[in-house]
Order: C-alpha cells, then structure tokens, then sequence
C-alpha cells in the first residue's frame, strides 16, 4: 500500500469519528455554526463513513390511477456523511455536509465530479441507512447539501485551483509520524473558504 494510500485510509478513519469532524468543521464558521448544539457538539453529529442512502422513485402509470414508489440504496461517492442532529429532540436537522477526501491518483474532474454525483444522487427525496445507534431517529433528505474537501500537501495545484475557481472549501492536510514510524494525519492546518 502506498504511502497517500495510508494516509487516505487514516483520514478516512479519522473523519468517521465525530470529535474529528467537529474540529474539520471549526475551520468554517459558516458550517460550525450549523451544529445544534454547541454546549453538546458530539450529540449533535452523526457521522456515517461510507455513506448509504435509499433513493425513493415514484412511478405513475398511463391512467395515473396506480402510482408506486421503489427504494434503491446507493453508495454516496463521498467519504463521511455528517448529519446534524438536535440532541434534545433526537431529529435530524435540514443541513449535511459531505467530507470528500482526495483520493490517490484521483484528478480535479474526479474530485468534483464526486460531489456532482453525490448532489444528482441527493436530488430526489431519499432517506439514510444509519448505524444502528441512530435507527430511532427521523432521517429524511436535507434542505440544503454543503462539501467540505481534505486534500494532501501532495495534492496538484491544479485542484486547489479548481476547487477555489469553484468557491468550494477545502483544507489541506499535514502528515506527522507515529510511533511505528507510518506517517499519520494531524487536524487540519490550512484552510482555504
């Protein structure tokens, strides 16, 4: 396994982790602000890695008398899905906010083209495949679908580019070393709104 491969797979892990998404989000205000709780941040998350939703179609047909509605579940070409929960009422607000991680060997077109996806997939009524903590809670879509990209100090400068051309936010990752000597994410450090 290459080295952005490692420190893709600790991010990733990392971010699954609701303390490690909060401090993601305390670099925009615009998205921290979003957190129903400030006095109780990790109640107010739901991070899901790997994200599942189930996708509702309507189908009418030709009298328009029958009409039925299938559900298809679809992985998310996101990382972590971070869904804002208001831990008094245990309901999910109308905001997430999608960590997309750049993947190794994986351009600007492939970058962007996985949070256009992701917001064609969300475009529909759908409704998330939580962890099993999370089943009592009500998790209907969103009113609106926020990106937040982690890139590499290996990154190109070419998607920093793009993603500033496209005024999407990102932060760009620092590596640090462990213990067994396998470099390993430290929290984010440069920002770009």
């Amino acid at each position: 396994m290459t080295s952005q491969k490692l420190y893709y797979e600790e991010l990733l892990a990392t971010y699954s982790q609701a303390s490690a998404a909060i401090a993601l989000l305390k670099h925009y205000r615009t998205y921290l602000e979003m957190l129903p709780s400030m006095r109780r941040p990790e109640e107010s998350v739901i991070t899901i890695p790997l994200p599942i939703a189930r996708i509702r179609d309507s189908t009418t047909s030709q009298n328009e008398a029958i009409s039925a509605t299938s559900r298809t579940a679809i992985l998310l070409p996101c990382e972590v899905a971070i869904l804002m929960c208001d831990p008094e009422w245990k309901i999910k607000t109308g905001k997430e906010i999608f960590i997309f991680i750049h993947r190794p060997d994986e351009d600007f077109s492939d970058l962007l083209g996985r949070w256009r996806r992701t917001q064609v997939m969300l475009g529909k009524d759908y409704e998330w495949v939580l962890p099993s903590r999370y089943q009592h809670i009500l998790n209907e879509g969103a009113d609106k679908l926020y990106p937040i990209f982690v890139l590499f100090e290996e990154t190109p400068e070419r998607i920093v580019r793009g993603l500033k051309g496209a005024q999407l936010p990102f932060v760009r990752q620092t590596e640090i070393a462990t213990d067994e000597g396998l470099p390993e994410p430290e929290l984010p450090v440069e920002t770009e709104e």
